[in-house]
């Protein structure tokens, strides 16, 4: 069977393939992929209501729901792009998005985590593109609004999208810097789905717990989109709860879990781990720039998944590289595997820097073409900012972030190296590496550790990098933290580290 090439023609050809098969379960209502795609069509109706042209931009702001789904495929149904917001964005930084975008409609989901967001949205600014503000709870408003829109019209709008039309427009997760807005196709959002559903071996009897946030590709083109081209049932998580997402593992039977790496360590630390059922679960995937080697390990060893799968990807290449099952334990948690159908991977000479090239990169930074001459080359390489090496199979290996490199004595280091080995340290349940300046070095290291054990010094971290690695790459100092910095991707926030050293 083809891959629909749209994200409105992939939902209806879900609602017909698995009709009465539930696509979304949330608590106690379940919603069917016929369901969903009534829900859609509906909403998409009210947003036509609401003046939304074709191309028009929605912006979605909330955490992960049936109701988010909904909103966001409405405005594909509609004609229009996708824009998804960080659900922990203050109303300052989702008014920056909206008027950066031009948005028509803001969906929102307002009360979330006890906050008045469109209070606080339309204080923050004008909002002049703005035509509506939806309340992401009152969906069934806009729906009963759209009921004098034909229904036939708004299939005209979602007939009338083609595979190269844009679909959403993800910004990227800011670590540093002002947030870039990554434009993407409906064919290479697509693609991405597809390819790693495939490699996944994801079918209509998987049960995916989504704890990857919506607005992020992570969320959204691996958790919705895959869920329509395979049939898969959604179980969206709002806030990442580790003994709520045990006793739903248990209680739902879930087979799959993807996340960023820290999810995993929550899940495997949590004190109702041992007594937890997981025996269902068949397919984790965890990826980010560096996963811990000791966390993969502890993944195949003590989580009873079948199928364990590291991967690459961004923003700007949702999926770019993926482990293959089969392949051994050994390369599964040493690599981020090779690059997928359709994506070429190389080495820059000289800097190391890796470099992607297909049709599932980006098409540009909105709005900025200097950004975007920059991030792709002449002959189309995507420049992602990350160093690494490929082995003669092919298998990617990611040692650090270009900028989080720093020069102790003349002497690179990539501080990814160092947290790899304190990972193993026992007592360590996090860490993170950043260069500090020193007045005969230039830089040296310093560790942010979160201890799982109280007695662990810092005396005793530095002495345990010191016998693993070479002393100009040991930490210099170390200082203890309750919790590391990160963004909702995972990433750590090594600019907020190296601020306050």
């Amino acid at each position: 069977m083809s891959v629909p090439q749209t994200l409105p023609a992939a939902l209806r050809a879900a609602a017909e393939a698995y009709a009465a098969r539930p696509a979304i379960v949330e608590g106690p209502a379940t919603v069917t992929f016929a369901e969903l795609h009534d829900l859609v069509r509906d909403t998409a109706r009210g947003y036509l209501a609401h003046g939304l042209r074709a191309g028009g931009r929605v912006c979605v702001w909330g955490p992960n729901s049936v109701a988010w789904v909904v909103a966001a495929l409405a405005a594909h149904y509609a004609g229009g792009t996708l824009v998804p917001i960080n659900s922990r964005y203050t109303a300052h930084e989702a008014a920056e998005i909206v008027d950066r975008t031009g948005a028509q409609l803001v969906v929102v989901d307002d009360g979330f985590l006890g906050r008045t967001q469109i209070a606080d949205l339309r204080s923050a600014s004008v909002l002049e593109s703005v035509r509506e503000i939806v309340d992401l709870g009152r969906l069934d408003h806009t729906r009963a609004i759209g009921a004098d829109i034909k229904v036939a019209e708004v299939e005209q709008r979602a007939d009338a999208v083609s595979p190269d039309d844009v679909a959403d427009i993800l910004f990227t997760s800011g670590t540093t810097g002002r947030p870039k807005g990554v434009v993407t196709a409906h064919r290479q959002t697509i693609a991405a789905a597809e390819v790693w559903g495939r490699t996944g071996r994801v079918t209509a009897d998987d049960r995916y717990l989504v704890i990857s946030p919506f607005f992020h590709s992570y969320g959204y083109k691996v958790g919705i989109v895959t869920a329509l081209l395979t049939g898969c049932t959604l179980y969206p998580v709002a806030t990442f709860d580790p003994g709520a997402c045990l006793r739903l593992i248990e209680r739902e039977r879930i087979t799959m879990v993807p996340g960023a790496p820290t999810i995993f360590q929550s899940l495997l630390d949590h004190p109702d781990f041992p007594t937890t059922d997981t025996s269902s679960l068949r397919f984790a995937n965890t990826g980010a720039a560096n996963v811990p080697v000791a966390l993969v390990e502890r993944m195949q060893r003590e989580l009873s998944f079948e199928l364990v799968l590291t991967a690459f990807g961004m923003t700007e290449c949702c999926v770019a590289t993926m482990c293959r099952p089969g392949d051994p334990d050994e390369v599964v948690a040493t690599t981020c595997g090779r690059a997928v159908d359709g994506v070429e991977a190389r080495i820059a000479d000289g800097s190391g820097e890796l470099l992607l090239r297909g049709p599932m990169v980006m098409q540009g930074y909105l709005d900025d073409p200097a950004a975007t001459a920059e991030a792709i080359d002449a002959d189309g390489w995507l420049h992602t900012g990350d160093v690494g090496v490929l082995d003669d199979d092919g298998y990617l290996r990611i040692t650090d972030r270009l900028k989080d490199m720093y020069i102790c004595g003349g002497f690179n280091v990539y501080p990814a190296e160092v947290e790899q080995a304190l990972a193993r340290l026992d007592g360590v349940a996090d860490v993170a590496v950043v260069g500090v300046p020193d007045e005969r070095l230039g830089e040296v290291g310093k560790a942010f550790v979160v201890r799982r054990d109280p007695g662990l010094t810092a005396e005793a971290v530095i002495a345990f990098a010191r016998e693993r690695i070479a002393n100009f790459k040991a930490p210099r100092s170390v200082e203890f933290v309750g919790v590391l910095p990160r963004n909702l991707s995972g990433k750590v926030l090594k600019h907020e580290l190296r601020s306050n050293s």
